[in-house]
């Protein structure tokens, strides 16, 4: 059983706790926000780093999704702050977005070792907002846990499914052609793009999040929920409730992200065809089976016979990628085969919405098995499940 944590060992009794007059200080100035002893005696206190902002496309819908979170701190018994980082939004930033993920990385491990936190919810997705946040994160080494934004809805124009990205090339080609009038064009900037959240095809942001999952960082199928889905709501708040309970646990980034877990994690990507920008070409990939070398505590090993995918990368073509897995058993089986046993946030049995049954626990379960597994033949909600399908979100 694990051990939990008393009060005087949590991180922000050093703030809050102490008969002196620093804490003085604190006690005194947190109750001129109007927050009251209640509101923190006794209690974790959470920290949300939200990345949201006004030019955030992929998160327009944070700045409701971060109530839910506070929802199911406060239902915990935890205390919740919220506290704002960096966007990074992919199609505005310029040159790249990739000058800014370190910034974002460095911003969110400061905004967590100098305020009196016990535990994180990172909410991102977007495509450097997912490797920026869990850097900082792990190198504050507080507990976590990483709320995926989700895919936004599939494209759609004349009843032709859009995928983001992918069909913006295309269908700019057959203007350029003349194949398309203006206005045709104009429809389909209006239509490509319909809701909050990230692309819907397997591109970074989808691969970013999935991995995020596969390495055991966020609740078991949480990375393909669409951005609108009711369920992520629910998603949100259970995040906020596991959280407290991590922080009790004292169940930090060094106890889930370990060597097996980021094995898993190349493995899975590796399975999906998760070559990041590459995925947004919107051509069918053929993954053959191919070798890993690992670097670090695992250099020199090297993984063999990871399954092949015909994987889709934009919804528009004939089959995605969820197809392809369904078609395909014995790629569930061989990769399953190549998955260690490692632990994850949380073990929660899922349904076909990739939320908490009921909130009932499976005590002991862990990534490796969370990877197509059966119940009452019923369908488990994975990352191996749900991240292939981000190309086929329909609503």
């Amino acid at each position: 059983m694990t051990k939990r944590k008393s009060y005087e060992e949590l991180r922000s009794a050093r703030w809050f706790a102490p008969d002196d007059l620093r804490g003085f200080g604190h006690r005194s100035r947190a109750m001129q926000m109007g927050y009251d002893h209640a509101d923190w005696q006794g209690k974790p206190i959470i920290a949300i780093l939200n990345t949201w902002s006004d030019i955030g496309n992929c998160h327009s819908h944070f700045k409701n999704r971060v109530e839910e979170v506070k929802r199911g701190v406060l239902q915990a018994g935890g205390f919740p702050l919220e506290i704002p980082c960096i966007s990074v939004a992919e199609n505005f930033v310029k040159p790249t977005t990739m000058l800014y993920r370190n910034l974002l990385a460095i911003e969110a491990e400061e905004q967590l070792r100098c305020h009196p936190v016990d535990g994180a919810v990172l909410m991102g997705g977007c495509d450097k907002t997912t490797p920026g946040l869990l850097m900082g994160a792990f190198s504050a080494g507080l507990p976590c846990i990483y709320l995926p934004a989700g895919p936004m809805l599939r494209g759609n124009w004349k009843g032709k499914t859009l995928g983001s990205g992918s069909d913006a090339w295309k269908y700019w080609d057959e203007r350029r052609a003349g194949n398309i009038t203006d206005v045709q064009w104009m429809e389909i900037e209006g239509g490509i793009a319909r809701s909050a959240g990230t692309c819907m095809v397997m591109g970074t942001a989808a691969t970013m999040m999935g991995i995020a999952e596969a390495l055991g960082m966020t609740l078991p199928g949480a990375s393909s929920i669409p951005a609108v889905d009711a369920n992520h709501q629910r998603m949100a708040t259970q995040c906020g409730r596991r959280i407290v309970d991590m922080v009790w646990e004292d169940l930090t980034p060094n106890r889930i992200v370990t060597g097996p877990s980021c094995r898993n994690a190349a493995i899975v990507a590796m399975a999906l065809a998760a070559l990041g920008e590459v995925c947004a070409v919107g051509q069918p990939l053929e993954v053959e089976d191919r070798e890993l070398a690992l670097s670090g505590p695992h250099e020199g090993q090297v993984v063999q016979g990871v399954p092949s995918a015909p994987v889709q990368t934009g919804p528009r073509l004939d089959h995605d990628a969820i197809d392809v897995l369904e078609a395909d058993q014995p790629v569930r089986r061989r990769l399953r085969a190549h998955v260690p046993q490692t632990e994850g946030v949380d073990d929660r049995r899922t349904n076909q919405s990739g939320i908490g049954d009921q909130g009932k626990a499976d005590v002991g379960e862990t990534v490796g098995e969370v990877l197509g597994c059966r119940r009452s033949g019923r369908k488990r909600q994975s990352f191996w499940d749900v991240s292939l399908n981000v190309a086929r979100t329909r609503l």
